[in-house]
């Protein structure tokens, strides 16, 4: 597909952000998550491209926990162009228009991906994350906005694992780190409901939290996550 000129305003855009911004190609999706094609991040996250063209593309959120089922967070940089410094869950992404990130059976693909990601954005290596110990629990479809221009509009593969992992943060991607239990979990939203602190958390997290996330919390303890996978199901939820 064409790809949008940057315009003047962007002129500003972090140099590493706008490099992945017309060099990462997004798969295009329907609503049913069949492939339709692919685009650039940029057009993807171009809200007036969402909205004229219906975009959607294939996204994944990890949520990692350490052995005490603690979650890792993560604090978006300041220099991202959708959401930045926004709190989210451990590493938010795209599977991009490639061989090995496009292969749908059992979301391999889609796990790829994610291990890709967390060596990027969080510096965990590979060995720590194999790619057999991501459980896919579910899909959600979901649009938001993020300013005037940028917004998400996306088929979330949402990948749990629990797992004992070396981080060292990328300060291109991400602002800061921390481990929650449940209850420092509830405190961190109350606070963001507040406006206490300044602290936001994405959009995509916020529907996870407020669907799924503490009912499936029981299954990482219990070591049961089998058991709330459905893959069949595409949650529409924004």
């Amino acid at each position: 597909m064409g790809e949008t000129p940057a315009t003047a305003a962007d002129a500003g855009m972090d140099a590493v952000q706008r490099r992945l911004m017309f060099e990462d190609e997004c798969i295009l999706v329907d609503e049913n998550d069949r492939v339709v094609g692919h685009d650039s991040k940029y057009n993807c996250h171009l809200m007036e491209k969402i909205e004229a063209e219906n975009l959607l593309h294939r996204a994944f959120s990890v949520f990692l926990f350490n052995p005490k089922y603690e979650l890792l967070l993560q604090q978006r940089s300041a220099t991202k162009v959708t959401f930045p410094l926004v709190w989210t869950n451990t590493c938010c992404s795209h599977p991009l228009y490639r061989e090995s990130e496009l292969i749908d059976e059992n979301a391999l693909g889609v796990r790829n991906a994610a291990q890709r990601k967390l060596l990027d954005e969080l510096g965990i290596p590979a060995e720590d994350v194999p790619v057999d110990q991501f459980t896919p629990l579910g899909r959600m479809l979901y649009k938001a906005p993020s300013d005037g221009k940028w917004g998400e509009h996306e088929l979330d593969y949402l990948l749990f694992i629990v797992r004992d992992v070396n981080v060292h943060p990328n300060p291109d991607e991400v602002a800061d780190i921390k481990y929650v239990n449940r209850d420092q979990l509830k405190e961190l939203l109350r606070k963001a409901d507040a406006g206490e602190e300044g602290l936001k958390l994405s959009p995509w997290f916020r529907l996870v939290v407020d669907n799924f996330l503490f009912k499936w919390w029981d299954h990482v303890e219990r070591g049961t996550l089998g058991e709330v996978a459905d893959m069949k199901t595409i949650h529409k939820l924004a």
